[in-house]
C-alpha cells in the first residue's frame, strides 16, 4: 500500500526574517568598523572623530560609514601628514580591511539567530 502527500512551503516569512537579520548584522558591523576607525582617526580637537556615522539602507542591505568634516577626505588620503602616535591616514579603509572577518561573523551570527 502506498501513500502520497503534498508539501507546500511558503518561503516568504523565512526570506523576510533573514533580510531583517542581515540588516541587524550589517548595522552591528558598521558600528564595529566605525569604532575601530575612531580608535585611529587623526585627532586635533576630535571634531573629525565626532563626525563619524554608521548607517544602513535596509532596502538594499548596504552599509556606510562616513565622516562629515571639510577635511575628512584629505586627512584620510594624505599619507604625508604627521599624526599623533596611534593615529593614521587611511583610518577608515584600514579599519574596514582589518575587520572583514569580524564583519562577516557579526552578520552571520544575526542570520543564524533568525533561523533558530
Amino acid at each position: 500500500m502506498a501513500q502520497s502527500f503534498r508539501l507546500r512551503f511558503d518561503g516568504a516569512p523565512v526570506e523576510r526574517a533573514v533580510r531583517e537579520a542581515a540588516g541587524r548584522g550589517l548595522y552591528l558591523a558598521t558600528e564595529h568598523v566605525l569604532g575601530r576607525s575612531n580608535d585611529v582617526v587623526p585627532l586635533d580637537e576630535a571634531e573629525l572623530q565626532r563626525s563619524g556615522v554608521a548607517s544602513v539602507d535596509e532596502g538594499t542591505l548596504t552599509g556606510a560609514i562616513s565622516y562629515d568634516t571639510p577635511y575628512a577626505v584629505v586627512q584620510h588620503e594624505r599619507m604625508d601628514f604627521r599624526h599623533a602616535p596611534g593615529r593614521t591616514a587611511k583610518y577608515l579603509e584600514n579599519s574596514l580591511n582589518g575587520a572583514r572577518g569580524e564583519v562577516m561573523d557579526l552578520i552571520a551570527a544575526q542570520i543564524r539567530r533568525a533561523l533558530r
